[in-house]
C-alpha cells in the first residue's frame, strides 16, 4: 500500500517531506533573505496574490504573495470537519503550489494564534524548511503544537512584537497591533517592489478590550500615509451593520450568569480564546467560586497564557477537577472545549453522558461563549439539545449576550477603508457573500469596482502600478487530517468511508485452495449498516450462492482476478439493486 502522504496533489510524487530542520536559527537578514534592490516601477513584473485557504469559506486561512523569486505567506490555518468528512480529524489548506516553489518561499507570517490561522502550520513545515514569525502569545502556542509533532524539533520560530519589521527578499514586513478576541493580534503592512500591502488579519474595533490595548489606528494611518496599494481586510463580518460590541458586554453578561446561578457553572470556549478565559476567571474570583479547566487543548493553552502573562489568574482559583468534584456546586466554575459540537471535545462528552469525569447535574448552567462556524448548526444544536434534556439551563449567543464577534462590522469596516485609501482593494476571510458584502462596502466609499477583486481559493490575482487581472486557477481543495496521515480531498479512501456511512458495507470473501488455484468453498458475505437483521442471513446466504455460481470453475490466480473481481461487483451490485433497491459499498477480498 502506497504511503497517504504521497497521495497529495501531483507535487508529492516525487517530494519527500523536508530533511531535519537546521539546528541554527537562520538570520532574516542573512544573505539568503536580505532585501533584494526593487526594480524601477512600471517595469514587467507583478505582483501575485496567492489565495490558498479562507477565501470563499470560514477558517483555514492561508494566503501567499510572490514576486518574482520571493513568496511569503501569511497565516496558515486549519478548518474543523463536517458530517461529510468521517473519520477526518482537521482540514488543512492544499498548499501544493506552495511546495511546488518551496525555494522561493522566504517566512511564514502568522497574524495571531487562533487555531483557523496557525492549526496548519505543523503539517506545512514537514515540506518547506522556512521560519515562521508569530506574535508572542501565538508563538507560545505554536511551540505547544510543535512539540506533539516530534519530528519538527529544530523548525525556526521567532516571536515579534508591534513595529517588528523583516526583510524576506524583495519584501519588507512591518507588524502593527490589532484588537481581536485573542490578545496579541497583529496586521502587516508589507512593502514590495510595486507599493504597499496592507494585511488587517483579523480585526475589530473595541475601545475596552479585556487586555487594554485597542487597534493601533495611529500606526495604521502612519504605513498608509505614503500611499496603499493593496488593502486586504477582513470580511467575516461584513453582512452586520453598525459597530460590533465591546467584549466589556459578555463580562457583564458572565459575572450576572455565575453571581446568579445555584448549581455548578459549566463555561465552553474555544482553546484560544484566552480573552475570554479571562473574563471567566475575573467573574468566578468577584463571585469567590473556584475554577476547573477541562480539555488538553485548553489545559495547555491557559498554562501557556499565564507563563506569558497574557492571562491572571490569582493563586488559589484554578484548581484540579480531582479538588473540586466533591465541593458545593455553587463553588464551581468548570472551563471546556466544545462550543462546535465537536465530537470529542469536554462539553459533547458532557451532553452525551460519556465524559469520564463530569456528569451533569440538574440545575448545572451551561454557557456555550461562541458562535456557530458555518456548517456545524446541526452538530451545535444536537449538543444543546442534549444538555437540556439533562436538565442544564443551557446559555448560547442564541438567547444571551454571552458571546461576542472578534471581527470588525460594516462602520469599523469603511473606517479601515478610509485610512488606508488602497488603490486596489482584495476582501478575505469569509464565506463568497461575505467578500462580496464587503466589496459593497468599498464601493460606498469610494474604491472603484473595477478596482475591487473579489477572488476565492485559487485564484490568482496579478498586480501592476496600473493593472489588476485574475490570470490563472489553482486547484485549492482541502487537505484531511487522519491521525498521522494525509489525505486529499478527492482520496479514493474518504470517498469509500462516505459510501459505507450513506449506503452501508457488503464483505466478500473469496476462499481459494493455492494448491489447483480454484475456489475452495462458497465465498463468504456479511454486511454492516445494510439490511435488518431478521432478513441479513438469508439475502447473504443467497448472495453467496450468485458470487460461487458466477466463478463455478473458474481460475482465482493473482493474474486474473482483477477482471474476476471486476465480475463479481458487477453481478453483486445488480442482485441487491433487483433484492433491495439499494446499492452497498462492495469490498471484495480473496482469502
Amino acid at each position: 500500500m502506497k504511503k497517504p502522504i504521497t497521495k497529495i496533489g501531483n507535487w508529492l510524487k516525487n517530494v519527500a517531506p523536508n530533511p531535519e530542520s537546521p539546528s541554527q536559527v537562520r538570520d532574516p537578514l542573512s544573505k539568503k533573505n536580505r532585501r533584494k534592490p526593487p526594480k524601477p516601477r512600471g517595469m514587467s513584473s507583478r505582483l501575485r496574490i496567492i489565495p490558498l485557504g479562507g477565501l470563499g469559506e470560514i477558517g483555514k486561512n492561508m494566503l501567499a504573495l510572490e514576486y518574482e523569486d520571493d513568496i511569503i505567506v501569511i497565516d496558515a490555518g486549519i478548518m474543523f470537519p463536517d458530517e461529510n468528512m468521517p473519520g477526518v480529524d482537521l482540514v488543512l489548506p492544499d498548499f501544493t503550489y506552495l511546495i511546488e516553489h518551496r525555494d522561493k518561499v522566504r517566512a511564514i507570517l502568522v497574524t495571531h494564534g487562533h487555531e483557523d490561522h496557525t492549526g496548519a502550520i505543523p503539517y506545512v513545515l514537514r515540506y518547506l524548511n522556512v521560519p515562521v514569525y508569530a506574535p508572542k502569545l501565538a508563538h507560545g502556542l505554536i511551540s505547544a503544537k510543535l512539540r506533539h509533532h516530534r519530528s519538527l524539533n529544530n523548525i525556526e520560530l521567532h516571536p515579534i512584537i508591534s513595529g517588528t519589521t523583516l526583510d524576506l527578499g524583495v519584501f519588507r514586513a512591518e507588524f502593527f497591533r490589532v484588537c481581536h478576541s485573542i490578545p496579541d493580534a497583529m496586521g502587516i503592512a508589507i512593502d514590495t517592489p510595486l507599493g504597499k500591502v496592507i494585511h488587517t488579519g483579523d480585526f475589530k474595533i473595541d475601545h475596552t478590550p479585556i487586555d487594554g490595548i485597542p487597534t493601533d489606528f495611529s500606526n495604521l494611518s502612519r504605513l498608509a500615509s505614503n500611499g496603499v496599494l493593496l488593502l486586504l481586510s477582513d470580511s467575516t463580518y461584513a453582512e452586520h451593520e453598525g459597530y460590533t460590541p465591546s467584549e466589556t458586554i459578555v463580562s457583564e453578561a458572565l459575572h450576572k450568569v455565575i453571581g446568579e446561578a445555584n448549581g455548578r457553572v459549566i463555561v465552553a470556549t474555544f482553546a484560544s480564546l484566552i480573552s475570554r478565559v479571562q473574563q471567566v476567571i475575573d467573574a468566578a474570583v468577584y463571585h469567590n467560586r473556584r475554577v476547573a479547566i477541562m480539555g488538553r487543548s485548553m489545559v495547555d493553552n491557559v498554562k501557556i497564557a499565564q507563563t506569558l502573562n497574557y492571562l491572571n489568574v490569582p493563586d488559589g482559583v484554578v484548581h484540579p477537577w480531582e479538588e473540586l468534584k466533591d465541593s458545593s456546586p455553587e463553588d464551581i466554575v468548570i472551563i471546556t472545549t466544545g462550543t462546535q459540537g465537536e465530537p470529542s471535545s469536554g462539553l459533547v462528552r458532557i451532553a452525551n453522558h460519556n465524559h469520564k469525569e463530569i456528569e451533569l447535574l440538574k440545575g448545572d448552567t451551561v454557557v456555550i461563549s461562541a458562535s456557530p462556524i458555518p456548517g456545524n448548526e446541526t452538530l451545535i444544536t444536537r449538543t444543546i439539545d442534549n444538555l437540556f434534556r439533562q436538565g442544564a439551563n443551557v446559555l448560547h449567543a442564541g438567547n444571551a449576550r454571552v458571546h461576542v464577534h472578534g471581527h470588525a462590522a460594516q462602520e469599523e469596516l469603511k473606517l479601515v477603508l478610509r485610512i488606508t485609501q488602497p488603490q486596489y482593494f482584495v476582501p478575505v476571510h469569509g464565506e463568497y457573500r461575505h467578500l462580496i458584502a464587503h466589496a459593497s462596502i468599498a464601493r460606498s466609499v469610494g474604491i472603484p469596482a473595477d478596482q475591487t477583486f473579489v477572488i476565492e481559493d485559487g485564484q490568482v490575482l496579478e498586480l501592476t502600478s496600473s493593472t489588476g487581472l485574475v490570470t490563472e486557477h489553482l486547484h485549492c481543495g482541502h487537505i484531511y487530517v487522519d491521525g498521522p496521515e494525509l489525505w486529499p480531498e478527492d482520496s479514493a479512501i474518504i470517498q469509500e468511508r462516505r459510501s459505507m456511512t450513506r449506503k452501508g458495507l457488503v464483505i466478500v470473501l473469496v476462499h481459494t485452495d493455492e494448491t489447483v488455484g480454484l475456489p475452495s468453498k462458497p465465498p463468504t458475505v456479511v454486511s454492516s449498516g445494510f439490511i435488518e437483521d431478521a432478513d441479513h442471513t438469508k439475502l447473504m446466504s443467497r448472495a453467496s450462492e450468485t458470487v460461487y455460481d458466477l466463478i463455478g470453475a473458474r481460475s482465482v490466480s493473482n493474474e486474473v482476478w482483477p477482471n474476476l473481481e471486476a465480475d463479481i461487483l458487477r453481478v453483486l451490485t445488480r442482485f441487491f439493486s433487483s433484492e433491495t433497491k439499494r446499492r452497498p459499498f462492495i469490498r471484495i477480498i480473496k482469502d
